[in-house]
């Protein structure tokens, strides 16, 4: 007999926070138990969703032993995705991986393999398809309001100088994370979705805010997507801005300027309407459509919704190991060609 209510528990405590306040808009799940390492993120966390201590757990594997789990959120530093995602599906759990689903592409198919090997599902948390400017402006692309693609870009900037995680995880110098992967993975996927799989890139890189940091903390990429569609992706994790992903969809009857911290996206059209202009002597192109979206930049609400749905109703996921390895795959060779110098890398999508 189907569940008609899945029970989750999440792993890492910080960042899993704002699924388990998602998951309390969310039917047809409930959150059951908590596991971080750290004892006090654990009791705060414990606190803002009122789990009783004894669903409480410092080591992951007491939460995988138990039968009310039926799905895990790894929302854990990026260098343990894969031991805790592959743990939790071969103990019989689905499993939401945050982004990225890992920091090479071996391990990405490990999970894959893992994934099919338990006929468990696997979601990655490409948090960005949720967005509902992003959202909407793929709707307008997909029905042709703004021609053909010809040019995407999107940009991830976002000061880490006091951010680098809890125990310094983003900074390990054992397992490196790159900026292009750990943040950037957001802009490089959001291509990926409007436009295709990138099949070529070069990238240029550089350190001059964050530089004690073991990696270049500004990295700007080419990327060369199908039917002759350019890209460009900008990452940097030491500007000194607000928060933003802003992206751009240039197409040859209009234009969509849109991020995910405003409350709307703006559109440019070659003609507003059929028919006379609507100002005389005011090309239709130069005036911009406001359109009213949600902010809601972490809509992890929608994304548990959705992979509720899929476990209950036994659907395709969406964003599959498959998708959050091609995206992990594109990053490591905007790294790759960084580290070149701009040299060009064409790229494997054979998982």
């Amino acid at each position: 007999m189907l569940k008609k209510e899945l029970g989750f528990g999440i792993i890492g405590c910080r960042m899993g926070l704002s699924h388990a306040i998602g998951l309390k808009l969310c039917k047809g799940g409930k959150l059951v138990a908590l596991c971080d390492k750290r004892e006090d993120i654990l009791k705060n966390a414990m606190k803002r969703t009122n789990l009783s201590e004894k669903d409480c757990y410092t080591d992951y594997r007491d939460l995988l032993k138990r039968e009310d789990v039926d799905v895990v959120v790894v929302a854990t530093p990026d260098q343990l995705h894969p031991e805790h995602t592959i743990a939790a599906l071969e103990a019989g759990k689905h499993v939401l991986c945050e982004k990225p689903m890992a920091l090479t592409v071996e391990e990405c198919k490990e999970m894959i393999a893992a994934s099919e090997r338990t006929g468990k599902k696997l979601m990655i948390g490409q948090i960005c398809r949720y967005t509902p400017g992003f959202i909407e402006a793929k709707k307008l692309i997909d029905r042709g309001e703004i021609g053909e693609l010809f040019f995407v870009e999107s940009e991830y900037a976002h000061d880490y100088t006091h951010i680098t995680g809890v125990d310094n995880w983003r900074i390990d110098p054992v397992r490196l994370r790159h900026p292009v992967l750990g943040g950037g993975c957001h802009a490089v996927d959001l291509l990926r979705w409007i436009a295709g799989n990138p099949y070529e890139v070069c990238a240029f890189s550089n350190k001059k805010v964050l530089t004690h940091w073991p990696v270049d903390d500004c990295t700007i990429g080419i990327m060369k997507f199908p039917n002759n569609i350019i890209g460009k992706v900008f990452v940097s994790v030491g500007c000194k801005r607000d928060y933003t992903m802003r992206s751009v969809f240039y197409g040859t009857k209009g234009t969509i300027i849109t991020d995910n911290t405003s409350n709307f996206m703006t559109v440019y059209k070659e003609r507003i309407a059929d028919g006379e202009r609507i100002f005389e002597g005011l090309s239709d192109q130069v005036m911009g459509i406001k359109y009213p979206v949600a902010i809601n930049n972490h809509n992890t609400a929608g994304e548990l919704s959705e992979f509720i749905d899929i476990i209950l109703n036994d659907k395709p996921v969406k964003t599959d190991g498959r998708e959050g390895a091609s995206t992990v795959a594109a990053c490591l060779a905007l790294v790759e060609s960084a580290a070149a110098n701009g040299k060009n890398v064409k790229i494997s999508y054979d998982f």
